[in-house]
């Protein structure tokens, strides 16, 4: 039984039909989703796909135009308070006030949760010391990097420990170094047994945090499942083909999508060409296909430096299922009605 009663095994969301309308737009299109108690789901979509609108809709900021939606057994039409009550959201901006320290700010949300003096500074000690802010606690948040903001933030939604907690796009804006120390803190929020659904546009994130993934794009989900799944669904393998020369790309494009019958992905790097492979019926070697593949280069003499063939990479993925590839962080008209 959780803390509240509830049998554990009852999912911690569950969501039918969802659909959200703004204006002509539809954010969500008919939205099914069942997150599992302690599970971290990665909600991976380009911006505008619906990420946000879902979020608010789960966490009772805004009302769905139709189907049903229930988080941690309660509806969130019409038990709201209890889901509140339960849950926590850190946005894509952070919710700090730059006029105060690090410690009052956390001092100050325990009070309002209901700590008293001590315990709200006790409980603003073990925060700022397991993200690694101890030593900036006495500055203002005004002063604070990007990431050093973003790890409070996170941090102020963890005042009680939620049973369920929505990131949306926790790591946007952020630096590497950054980055990576918020999954880290990620990792341990779900390791002590709190379900979180995590939105983002970042592949690798969605890659090292969630233990399955549903990919939102046009307000529908195009997929479910782990990432090695999601992989799986597009294709036996990626051939990955690097030139001598990037002159010679958009020919080596033409060769290789004629010789392996798919499309042929440019990458951001002039010298790099990639490519999904399904393996036609009757066809049991790929390496046979890509073979056939390099000769046909060879003999339209096109300089290859390197190939390899391997899994198809979650980005391949992607751009399969959606046919585009996630984007940079924007603002844009999901956001900006959400």
């Amino acid at each position: 039984m959780s803390k509240n009663g509830m049998d554990r095994d009852h999912p911690a969301i569950e969501a039918h039909g969802l659909v959200k309308l703004y204006g002509k737009n539809r954010a969500l299109d008919g939205i099914d989703l069942t997150v599992r108690r302690g599970q971290v789901l990665g909600f991976l979509g380009p911006n505008g796909a619906g990420k946000t609108t879902m979020i608010r809709i789960l966490a009772t900021l805004t009302r769905p135009d139709g189907g049903t939606a229930r988080v941690l057994g309660h509806d969130v039409m019409s038990e709201a308070d209890a889901i509140r009550a339960r849950m926590a959201v850190t946005g894509q901006v952070a919710s700090l006030d730059e006029d105060l320290t690090g410690h009052e700010n956390l001092t100050i949300l325990g009070r309002l949760h209901g700590l008293s003096r001590a315990g709200s500074r006790q409980r603003a000690d073990a925060l700022l010391a397991a993200f690694d802010l101890t030593g900036s606690a006495g500055r203002p948040v005004g002063g604070y990097s990007g990431g050093m903001r973003r790890r409070l933030d996170i941090g102020a939604s963890l005042i009680v420990t939620p049973d369920l907690l929505f990131l949306d796009e926790p790591t946007t804006g952020l630096d590497p170094r950054s980055r990576g120390h918020v999954w880290e803190l990620v990792r341990q929020i779900a390791a002590a047994g709190t379900t979180v659904l995590l939105t983002t546009q970042y592949l690798e994130e969605a890659d090292q945090l969630a233990e399955q993934i549903a990919v939102i794009d046009h307000g529908r989900i195009v997929a479910e499942g782990t990432s090695a799944q999601l992989k799986a669904q597009v294709g036996s393998g990626a051939l990955h083909v690097r030139l001598l020369d990037g002159e010679q790309r958009t020919q080596a494009q033409q060769v290789l999508a004629g010789a392996l019958e798919g499309t042929v992905h440019l990458a951001a790097d002039p010298l790099a060409l990639s490519m999904l492979l399904a393996t036609p019926a009757g066809a049991t070697d790929v390496g046979r296909l890509v073979g056939h593949a390099m000769t046909r280069l060879a003999e339209a003499r096109v300089g290859v430096a390197e190939f390899t063939l391997g899994q198809p990479s979650l980005d391949e993925a992607f751009l399969a299922l959606t046919g585009h590839a996630a984007g940079p962080a924007t603002t844009d008209q999901e956001d900006v009605n959400a």
